[in-house]
Order: C-alpha cells, then sequence, then structure tokens
C-alpha cells in the first residue's frame, strides 16, 4: 500500500485501483476539535485539486482537497455521527472518501511519506 501527501495535508493511500482520502495528523492538529465532516456524494467525480469534503473546526472551515482524479466508491458516514474521529485516528478510522483512481500517474506528483516529512519541517 502506497501512501502519498499534498502540500495542503492531504494524503491518499492506495491500494489497488482504490485510493483513501484523508487528512494528516500535522493538518487535524491545525484544526483542533473537529466537530462536523460534509462528505461528497458517492457516484460524484472529483478532478485531482477539487474540493472532496469540508471539515469544520471549533477554530475553523476547511477544505478538503482530492489529491487524484477519480470517481467516489465509498465515504466515511461514521464521521457525521462522529467527526471527533478525525482528530482521534486521521490517519485510520477518520478517513473521508474512497475514490477509484482513473489516473494512477498522478500519483507521481505527489509527495512520499519522507518527502512530506521533510515539508512539514519547512512549514513549521
Amino acid at each position: 500500500m502506497a501512501i502519498r501527501y499534498t502540500r495542503d495535508h492531504e494524503y491518499v493511500s492506495v491500494e489497488g485501483d482504490t485510493g483513501t482520502v484523508g487528512i494528516t495528523e500535522y493538518a487535524q492538529t491545525q484544526l483542533g476539535d473537529v466537530v462536523f465532516v460534509e462528505l461528497p456524494a458517492v457516484g460524484r467525480t472529483l478532478s485531482k485539486g477539487d474540493e472532496a469534503a469540508v471539515v469544520e473546526s471549533v477554530k475553523a472551515a476547511s477544505e478538503v482537497f482530492c489529491p487524484v482524479s477519480g470517481e467516489v466508491v465509498s465515504v466515511n458516514t461514521e464521521l457525521e455521527e462522529a467527526p471527533g474521529t478525525v482528530n482521534e485516528d486521521p490517519a485510520g478510522r477518520g478517513w473521508f472518501l474512497k475514490v477509484k483512481l482513473s489516473d494512477p500517474s498522478e500519483l507521481d506528483g505527489l509527495m512520499s511519506e519522507a518527502q512530506y516529512a521533510e515539508y512539514l519541517g519547512t512549514v513549521g
């Protein structure tokens, strides 16, 4: 399973032709306590960089952008009842949506875990 990261602190974890999208540990820390998550409709087609979800915290509302293009095949409905899951386990149970990748080559433009860690060192 490959995980890639964006400069906006989203991740996509790829297994086969499906990518699971969420926000990173850094992003959830910056947001603070998440109180609401708006998810896209299953079946919606997203292009790389499109707004895929909205997350609201006690501090601010923020868009979650899709790191890759594809069709939404699943959303994490658990977040509607328990948005704090994003804070508790952003890279696990706190995922937002799954997309069927339409252009896997887009992954090449995203950062690896090591590159993302290095990038985080420049944004403090």
